[in-house]
């Protein structure tokens, strides 16, 4: 079942959600509101071909970049950088997540995630998300809310 949220509260409350930190007000009617960190990986320009198997590591292809509190990283029409929570999720092992995009961000053109929306029942640790300009001019991030939303096993 979808939790809404009175119920999310409750979770919150009991101990099953733990969204640090947490503000009360970003619990909306079904999902609380998230918001983008200050670090992020940027890829790097790259020829080389690199190839996709399981023990693929973003690491060697990215390169760390902070932005300063007030200040924008632009994203490029095309390109892809990955972000992080402020917030840091635990859930209970009969809870799950999903993340979503704002829908004023996807007309701008702004992916906030690619495949990995769904957070695992037991997850304790912040959310990485993979941003992505499908639009065609480029945008000037600095702050993002996007939606977390949560689903409980009867």
């Amino acid at each position: 079942m979808i939790l809404t949220h009175d119920t999310i509260l409750e979770e919150i409350r009991g101990g099953n959600i733990k969204i640090e930190p947490f503000c009360e007000d970003c619990a909306g009617p079904g999902s609380v509101d998230l918001h983008l960190g200050n670090a992020f990986r940027v890829f790097k320009n790259r020829r080389k071909v690199f190839p996709v198997t399981e023990e693929a590591g973003f690491e060697e292809i990215t390169v760390v970049k902070e932005i300063k509190n007030g200040k924008s990283i632009v994203l490029k029409s095309g390109e892809t950088i990955l972000g992080i929570t402020q917030e840091r999720i635990t859930l209970a092992p009969n809870i799950a997540g999903w993340l979503e995009g704002r829908s004023r961000f996807a007309r701008l053109g702004l992916a906030i995630h690619i495949t990995s929306g769904f957070i695992q029942p037991g997850t304790d640790n912040k959310q990485v998300l993979e941003i992505s300009n499908l639009g065609r001019a480029p945008l000037a991030i600095k702050f993002l809310i996007f939606n977390f939303q949560t689903w409980k096993k009867n």
